[in-house]
């Protein structure tokens, strides 16, 4: 990845790794964890978004106000998400700034006050985030799409959890999750920019107190759903439609293919469906395709927004450019230059130390190890060929394994 990165595993069983670079003013800093949507259950489904709420909400060393501030009052940020398999707090600072900023995550995930006041304060505040996505249709039918496509699994929940999910939390069992996954064991420390590894380290074993300790939860393997097709009436003025299947897993070899494949057909303004469906027939405003990876499955997904009358037809030119890519390989020219783009994506991205710090970290959690720059680019992206992406297409863009969700005008 460029320069190198120095790995630390601490006493407690927390993992540190780190890269620095010199040459900028700022380090990024994330304390990543294994916890997400799939480790729940449809009792408390969306219970790990909620932590990753409440612990904003004070902790021993930070009133509520003192976590907002702390960063922000020199010219730092600090935000978290939840996935789906993930929970990240992290901070992008000046690098003068650094042991304030691990001191703060590790207030955080070690020590959050979880009140039985801010539950029932922070319910109202959830909830009001779940309204917002159902009335936001291209996130509600994604939300729909994953519950089809991995249909009574957690991989298939809403982060969010449900209406019915949050309103019966209680304290006792915030509290239970957060004992069950913020752990040392469970967790990794990444940071890059203008840093010393061994400055980082004993800042780590300082502020990285834990008296939580776990073992990591396993996962059952997931079971895609194939050729379904849904539809839901809502207050909309357009059609919604959320097509996809199952993709490939992190960690699988054909991954970068995919990736290649993605972008070729609906990765930005001159992928084929941009050009097609929205370009030549004018069908589509919005109309774009995405690929997740997770640690054994993934998902790919076709996404447009159109009027109802219209919508069979955007299908119809979806799945054609679809099967031409499963008929006959692109050209050379095509591929070359979606070999530059992918190249210039990642490496474009070792400028950010939020993109570094995170890749760092996704690498370490999935492969157990870091991928070089050179491995990334030489074994990975130079190996994308026609009859690579041909055979990739063959295997996956299975048409009746496609699933179909839409949205669509209630009147």
């Amino acid at each position: 990845m460029g320069t190198r990165i120095d790995k630390t595993v601490l006493a407690n069983g927390l993992t540190v790794i780190s890269q620095s670079v010199p040459a900028v003013r700022s380090v990024a800093v994330g304390i990543w964890i294994k916890t997400g949507t799939r480790y729940e259950n449809k009792n408390n489904n969306g219970i790990a978004h909620f932590l990753e709420h409440m612990v904003f909400k004070g902790t021993e060393n930070f009133s509520a106000l003192r976590i907002a501030q702390a960063l922000e009052e020199v010219g730092g940020s600090l935000n978290a998400y939840t996935s789906k398999e993930l929970t990240v707090y992290y901070t992008h600072s000046l690098d003068s700034h650094l042991k304030k900023s691990v001191r703060l995550l590790a207030d955080l995930v070690c020590r959050p006050l979880l009140r039985e006041k801010d539950v029932q304060k922070e319910k109202s505040v959830v909830l009001e985030e779940i309204s917002t996505v159902k009335d936001t249709p291209d996130e509600l039918v994604f939300d729909l799409f994953h519950e089809k496509l991995f249909p009574e699994q957690s991989i298939g929940f809403p982060i969010l959890g449900t209406e019915e999910t949050v309103r019966s939390f209680s304290q006792d069992q915030i509290v239970d999750f957060w004992r069950r996954f913020y752990c040392p064991e469970n967790m990794l420390l990444s940071a890059a920019g203008n840093l010393k590894h061994e400055q980082l380290v004993r800042w780590a074993e300082s502020y990285f107190t834990f008296s939580n300790h776990c073992q990591p939860m396993k996962l059952p393997p997931p079971k895609a759903a194939r050729h379904v097709r849904f539809e839901e009436k809502e207050a909309v003025n357009q059609s919604h439609i959320c097509a996809g299947i199952e993709g490939l897993s992190y960690l699988s070899d054909e991954r970068y293919q995919l990736v290649a494949l993605n972008s070729y057909l609906g990765g930005g303004m001159s992928s084929r469906l941009f050009q097609v469906v929205r370009e030549k027939y004018g069908l589509a405003y919005s109309v774009y395709s995405y690929a997740d990876f997770y640690r054994d499955t993934g998902v790919l997904c076709f996404y447009m927004g159109t009027e109802k009358s219209r919508h069979r037809q955007a299908e119809e030119l979806l799945f054609e450019e679809i099967e031409r890519v499963r008929k006959k390989p692109l050209s050379k020219t095509t591929v070359s230059r979606l070999r530059e783009q992918l190249k210039g994506n990642y490496l474009l991205g070792l400028e950010s130390m939020h993109q570094r710090m995170s890749r760092m970290a996704k690498n370490e959690l999935y492969y157990g190890r870091q991928i070089s720059l050179d491995e990334l680019i030489h074994q990975k992206i130079e190996a994308i060929t026609p009859e690579s992406l041909l055979e990739i297409a063959r295997k996956i863009f299975i048409i009746d394994h496609f699933n179909i969700v839409e949205l669509n005008p209630d009147a």
